[in-house]
Parts: structure tokens; C-alpha cells; sequence
């Protein structure tokens, strides 16, 4: 009896060991155990930092975009590398201090999730975005895990996250550019196809002054999420994808796609990327 006790409580922690692995490896472990760790200790900058200079961050006290945060770096590093334009890559939230952000043109958050800076690196980014700093969003950028920032959620994003596809998750669509003559779209044909774990919200960006870009046909798709039986109408009738805003006399710009790596590999998604990097930096009134 002891024996098989024994051998009970084993297959239970090992069955245990590998759930809790296998939530760490989808990302979602923080989605369980969200984390409100702070940074503390700001990393050093390059001494060789080029201008116009783009600080990538992509910290998560939330869900873990893992392939998406992978794939995104590399392409920005490379169309960056393309166009002689300095990049630096970071999950320490340290970074968010008056001197350090003074040293770059455009911040992205490359599928940062959760709550990921504390009120001091908050204010500093809010103080350098209306002083003239662009920001990129990609992806989770946008989701409900910055509900507990207001000004970044009424700011930068517009919009109240509700939910994305499910059942399935991934699925292709049309985008269509709705701004042709807005420089972070040109040069991207009119619609164009792109697979996506598509993010929903409960308005338009539209309604709250923001820009929009692109739009998703939600005929292309199942705008739906299924789920344990149960299904939701995800459709918003307008449904931006891409926009943009002034904050100050900064600029920030959204691109709900980039859930996985795959997501980057797609010429027109560079295009996009390229194009809205482009755009910030002009736009820009810190140094470039």
C-alpha cells in the first residue's frame, strides 16, 4: 500500500512538473501568476548606439508571445541594419529614465505585456513621448493586460481590449488600407492577405480621434471566438487593425498583428513595419 502511494504521489508531481512546464512554454505563465516586478537597475547602453536609435522592449509580466517577440526583433534589427539605424534590445524597464530615453528616437513594444513599468519609468516615457518620442505598439502591445494604465490605454491604443479568434485561433483575412496616402502605408497594396490571431475591442479607435491605417474585412474571416462550447461575436463593423495618433508632440502608432514569428516573415508585413518606423522617425522631434 505504501508502495503504491508512493508511486502515486510521484506520478502526480511529475504530471504536475510537466503542466507547470508546459505553461511556461506556451507563455502563459505569467497569464496564471501575473508578476508586477519592476527593474530597478537600468542596463547599459552601446557606446556605439547609431542615430536615429530604436529601443526595443519586449518585458512580459503577462502572457509570453514567444515566437512573435523573436520574430519581431529580428525584423526590425534587419530593416534597421538596411537603413543605418541604431537598435537596442531590452526586457529591463530600468531603461525608462529621463537620460537613458533621451537616447532614442522611437521605443517599440514588441509584444510587452502586463504590468511592466513602475510610476517613475511610466512618467518618464510619458514626459518623452509628449517631448517628441515616436512609439511603435506591435500585437499584445494592445491587449487588456494595460487596463491598469490609463494614460497609455487612452493614449496610445484608443480602444478597450475585448477578446481575439478562437476556434481557430490563427486564420487568414483581408487587410485593407484605408489611408493611402498616409506615409506609414505607402507603397502596401490596397488588400492583402495575412494570417492572425485577430484582436477585437468594444470601439474604434476611430471614435477617439486616433488615425486609422488599416482595416480587417471581417467578412474574410470567423470573427468569433469559441471556446468550452460556448461562442462570441467578435465583430466590431469597423475594425482597425493599424492607426495612429499625436500624444504631445510625439507620435504613437499600433499594429495589432504579430502574434507569432511567421507573422514578420510576410514581405508586406515589412513593408509595414518599415514604412511606420520611417514615418515615427520623421515624425519625431528627438534626435535623428
Amino acid at each position: 500500500m505504501k508502495r503504491a502511494l508512493s508511486f502515486l504521489s510521484v506520478s502526480v508531481l511529475v504530471l504536475a512538473a510537466l503542466a507547470l512546464t508546459g505553461i511556461w512554454w506556451i507563455g502563459a505563465w505569467h497569464l496564471l501568476f501575473p508578476s508586477a516586478h519592476h527593474d530597478t537597475t537600468a542596463p547599459q547602453l552601446p557606446s556605439d548606439l547609431d542615430t536615429p536609435a530604436l529601443l526595443l522592449f519586449s518585458k512580459t509580466n503577462s502572457f509570453r508571445h514567444r515566437s512573435g517577440i523573436d520574430g519581431g526583433v529580428a525584423a526590425i534589427r534587419e530593416i534597421a541594419q538596411a537603413r543605418g539605424w541604431g537598435v537596442m534590445h531590452t526586457e529591463n524597464g530600468a531603461v525608462f529614465n529621463d537620460q537613458d530615453l533621451s537616447a532614442f528616437t522611437v521605443v517599440s513594444f514588441v509584444n510587452a505585456t502586463g504590468d511592466i513599468l513602475d510610476t517613475s519609468q511610466r512618467d518618464s516615457f510619458q514626459r518623452w513621448m509628449q517631448g517628441g518620442g515616436g512609439w511603435l505598439g506591435i500585437h499584445a502591445a494592445g491587449d487588456g493586460s494595460h487596463a491598469a494604465w490609463p494614460w497609455y490605454v487612452d493614449n496610445l491604443i484608443g480602444a478597450e481590449f475585448t477578446a481575439h479568434v478562437m476556434g481557430p485561433q490563427f486564420q487568414q483575412a483581408t487587410v485593407r488600407v484605408d489611408a493611402l496616402d498616409h506615409p506609414a502605408v505607402a507603397g502596401l497594396p490596397v488588400t492583402w492577405q495575412h494570417e492572425e490571431e485577430w484582436y477585437s475591442w468594444k470601439t474604434s479607435p476611430r471614435t477617439r480621434g486616433f488615425t486609422v491605417l488599416a482595416t480587417v474585412d471581417e467578412n474574410s474571416y470567423q470573427p468569433y471566438a469559441r471556446l468550452f462550447g460556448e461562442e462570441r461575436d467578435l465583430r466590431m463593423g469597423d475594425h482597425p487593425v493599424v492607426w495612429t495618433r499625436p500624444v504631445g508632440s510625439g507620435q504613437g502608432l499600433y499594429i495589432a498583428m504579430g502574434h507569432r514569428g511567421d507573422a514578420f516573415a510576410s514581405a508586406d508585413m515589412r513593408r509595414l513595419l518599415e514604412r511606420s518606423l520611417t514615418f515615427l522617425i520623421e515624425r519625431s522631434g528627438t534626435p535623428h
